[in-house]
């Protein structure tokens, strides 16, 4: 009976983000939805994928981390790079798949790298360390001058003359002017796609053997090690797929985008936060949840904008409302006993569905 609830619960969170494109998709052709709304919908749905990422971190490793939005800089810059050095030698389909791929990939080994010092701390230490990742990131890039010519790749923390490439050289990455002029090769259809594949290795993954092993080191890590669980193993595990998700997201950013900066507004610690009230909000744990919350979340304001004068008052109404409805008791037992009626099933309050 468990195992038929989590599987219908899965179903349910692909249903729902599948009927969401659907009506999108109807409301583009149908011209009801504004250019203004439909250029939200990338961002909407990176915001998404990322707050899925994070929600394994936090929600299912039990474990606090606010530098995700260093993760996605990395996939943004390494693919955003990868694209403009090709863009003229590779077809757009292959270039964007590999772009993709390095980006992932680059944002894996940057969260295995990371993880494996800082996942030896917990609570508000491993915060702060990765608070000041994302921080260290940023700000490595918006020094760091890249460029490409017959030779190879060129490095300078200077300027773009300190490179000393060849006159036919390309500048890829100009310190704080970031990166101009990548491929638009990102849509809301493959948004969507990238954000159903990681609900997918997340939902499969929490209910895997090693994603069991994962919720025991987050309940009672003394048992889980008592047991035989490698602690370490199964947490850098986590982070890392947390972190290659976050990739992801930031590869749809850099590729949404004419000019990449990192900038605080793009990819700093109010980023990092912003991701992380989707994640409580929609409830720790609740992967369905985190897409949801990121949904209306970032749409909410843009919506309300028309009202001037009380958009924010009532945005902060709807946080409010959402934990309240998400974290009060009274409320969770409510929603137990709603969903038992409903269901036909009688379940007890826990933690959060996963």
């Amino acid at each position: 009976m468990s195992k038929k609830l989590k599987l219908n619960g899965n179903l349910t969170t692909y249903l729902i983000v599948i009927v969401a494109y659907i009506i999108f998709e109807i409301l583009i052709l149908t011209g009801t939805l504004s250019s203004h709304m439909q250029g939200l919908l990338v961002p909407m749905v990176y915001y998404a994928i990322a707050a899925v990422g994070l929600n394994l971190c936090v929600g299912i490793l039990g474990e606090l981390s606010i530098g995700h939005a260093g993760f996605m800089c990395v996939g943004a810059f390494s693919s955003a790079m990868f694209s403009n050095a090709v863009s003229d030698s590779l077809p757009a389909g292959l270039r964007f798949f590999l772009a993709f791929v390095i980006g992932i990939a680059v944002s894996a080994l940057f969260g295995f790298l990371i993880g494996i010092p800082v996942l030896r701390l917990n609570g508000d230490y491993l915060a702060i360390v990765t608070l000041a990742f994302g921080e260290i990131i940023k700000n490595v890039i918006n020094a760091l001058y890249v460029g490409v010519d017959s030779k190879g790749l060129h490095f300078s923390f200077t300027s773009a003359s300190a490179m000393n490439m060849e006159a036919g050289g390309t500048t890829v990455l100009s310190g704080p002017m970031g990166i101009t002029g990548t491929p638009r090769d990102a849509n809301f259809t493959i948004a969507i796609v990238v954000l159903l594949i990681s609900l997918f290795i997340v939902q499969n993954l929490v209910k895997s053997r090693d994603g069991r092993a994962i919720m025991a080191i987050r309940d009672n890590r003394i048992a889980a090690e008592s047991v035989g669980i490698n602690i370490t193993k199964f947490k850098i595990l986590a982070f890392t797929i947390s972190a290659a998700i976050a990739g992801a997201a930031g590869v749809l950013f850099g590729h949404n985008i004419s000019a990449l900066q990192a900038t605080s507004g793009n990819f700093g610690y109010n980023i990092s936060i912003l991701i992380l009230v989707y994640v409580v909000l929609g409830g720790i744990g609740n992967i369905k949840g985190s897409v949801i919350a990121a949904a209306i979340l970032y749409m909410l304001p843009e919506m309300l904008r028309g009202l001037s004068t009380y958009r924010m008052l009532i945005y902060s109404i709807v946080l409010i409302v959402m934990m309240l409805f998400n974290w009060a008791p009274g409320a969770r037992q409510w929603r137990s006993r709603f969903l038992s009626r409903f269901s036909g099933i009688t379940k007890r309050p826990g933690r959060g569905t996963k």
